[in-house]
């Protein structure tokens, strides 16, 4: 279960991954974050994100609030 959701739903590439990057370092190490993020482009551009910065991609989920991505905070 993630300890946090980031609303991205309706946001364009590259908006959810930037709220993403600007979300992280707000939070403590271990946290997982949900991005809920309607972009088909999420789907690659938040995995590569999070290998990029050395983040821990932990799933994408389809659920009743749509596409969702969690990222634990790894650094």
């Amino acid at each position: 279960m993630p300890d946090e959701v980031l609303d991205c739903r309706g946001q364009r590439c590259p908006l959810p991954v930037i709220a993403a990057a600007r979300r992280m370092p707000q939070v403590p190490i271990g946290t997982v974050v949900r991005v809920l993020a309607d972009d088909p482009a999420a789907a690659v551009d938040i995995p590569a994100w999070c290998r990029m910065r050395g983040q821990e991609f932990v799933a994408a989920i389809t659920g009743p609030d749509g596409p969702a991505y969690d990222i634990r905070r790894t650094h």
